[in-house]
């Protein structure tokens, strides 16, 4: 496997941009000679947090997701913010807006690429430990629903499908061989 990169990008523009997210197009030549276009939905590094209290229980965030029309339950996450780099100092602030819950004591469970074909997001996964609660302040535009399960529940509904969210499940299931060990 060579390490040239095997398209050689021609132009770039940026075809839409919000708060959240920057759609680029870019013009390239692929590795056969030809050219072709290729859309960026360019995402800030985001977050997730698995956080377990002393009774092994997770606390997990229902809400409602517009993109699929559909209710979901996940893990607490959230993206960075302009210029932000510190993930844990996010995780951190998402955690407690969205749930409520302060941990004393955190754990690294490394990076997951988050539909790498299309995005640029990048999401940083935290286990939580220590925890103690205190009011959640959800930004304006989330409705959230909390919910404590044992976390052999929450294990269970990421391998039955009733947890869907990538990022969930893959640290979920992290932190289960974590626990295991």
């Amino acid at each position: 496997m060579s390490s040239a990169l095997p398209w050689t990008t021609l132009s770039q523009r940026t075809a839409y941009e919000n708060a959240w997210i920057r759609v680029r197009e870019d013009k390239f030549v692929r590795p056969d000679g030809e050219v072709g276009l290729y859309g960026v939905v360019e995402i800030r590094p985001s977050i997730g947090v698995v956080a377990v209290n002393r009774n092994r229980e997770t606390v997990l965030v229902g809400q409602y997701r517009y993109t699929l029309r559909r209710y979901t339950w996940e893990i607490p996450r959230g993206g960075s913010s302009e210029g932000e780099t510190d993930m844990l100092a996010v995780a951190q602030r998402e955690l407690r807006e969205e749930t409520g819950v302060q941990a004393a004591r955190w754990e690294s469970l490394g990076t997951v690429d988050v539909c790498n074909g299309v995005t640029t997001d990048v999401q940083h996964l935290f286990l939580a430990h220590d925890l103690t609660l205190t009011e959640p302040e959800p930004d304006p535009e989330e409705e959230l629903s909390l919910r404590w399960v044992a976390f052999e529940e929450a294990v269970r509904m990421a391998m039955k499908g009733e947890i869907k969210e990538v990022c969930s499940v893959a640290a979920i299931l992290k932190t289960s061989l974590l626990m295991a060990l």
